[in-house]
């Protein structure tokens, strides 16, 4: 771990990262401005906590490039992953909204670049753009849409399936638009998420990409089709494939995302 503070190691923005942050695009000259001006970005090392129960929020996050977790496993209850959060995906608005201490810490799986918008230039936005309020007020619909469906999740015991709803959740459009279809991530990154071993997941992976729902390619995944991969075992295509157990594909193809 670093010896310094994240904060301590804060930077300005570079273009390129200032162009991987999707609601700047929105804002009108002196919105964008004193948004730019006050941006802040830093480089996460794995293990490395953004924010921590209990202290208050002072910034908006977001991941320029990376990949988080976001948690309660400080608390005295039972430890949940809530979720994770790849590039493009910012939060904690609801709680700079409130202005409350964070419920959750926030953890970086892997090297990651961070960008920080501080909570006063946020509200600043939130009084001056209604662009920048229809963005929010985008994230926080499709969060809890979000964590809905991840409650329902973590009622399903099925491994396959749980592999499969939580790697849709990381290919949202609206909540993570610097994914796409392709997303770097290891077996064992997304063990982390779900709460499972790589060895477990790797089983899963092989089994969603026969039933044609993802290809596994070299240092991550992509996805052939998201409204399958939701909706997953319900199509009978996948279920069928999943429980045919078809040949796995190359051994190329089975070591790609493997930590």
């Amino acid at each position: 771990m670093p010896d310094t503070s994240l904060r301590q190691r804060a930077r300005r923005p570079t273009p390129a990262e200032l162009d991987a942050i999707p609601w700047l695009k929105l804002l009108d000259g002196g919105q964008r401005e004193l948004a730019v001006s006050t941006l802040e970005v830093a480089d996460a090392e794995p293990g490395e906590r953004l924010c921590r129960i209990g202290r208050p929020a002072t910034f908006w996050f977001g991941v320029v490039d990376g990949l988080l977790k976001m948690s309660n496993d400080d608390t005295t209850g039972q430890a949940v992953t809530f979720t994770g959060i790849p590039p493009g995906g910012w939060f904690g608005e609801g709680t700079l909204l409130k202005r409350e201490s964070y419920r959750y810490n926030i953890q970086a799986l892997r090297p990651s670049i961070v960008a920080g918008l501080p909570i006063a230039s946020f509200h600043a936005l939130l009084d001056g753009s209604i662009a920048f309020n229809r963005f929010v007020l985008d994230q926080l619909n499709e969060r809890l849409g979000q964590f809905i469906g991840a409650r329902e999740t973590d009622r399903i015991h099925d491994p396959d399936v749980r592999v499969a709803r939580n790697l849709a959740a990381l290919f949202h459009p609206t909540l993570y638009p610097g994914v796409g279809n392709w997303l770097r991530i290891t077996q064992q990154e997304l063990g982390y998420l779900v709460g499972l071993s790589r060895q477990r997941v790797n089983q899963a992976l092989h089994g969603l990409s026969d039933a044609g729902l993802i290809r596994i390619e070299y240092g991550g995944l992509r996805v052939l089709d998201l409204a399958g991969l939701r909706r997953f075992p319900a199509d009978d295509q996948a279920a069928k494939a999943m429980a045919s157990g078809s040949p796995r594909g190359s051994d190329a193809q089975r070591s790609a995302v493997s930590s």
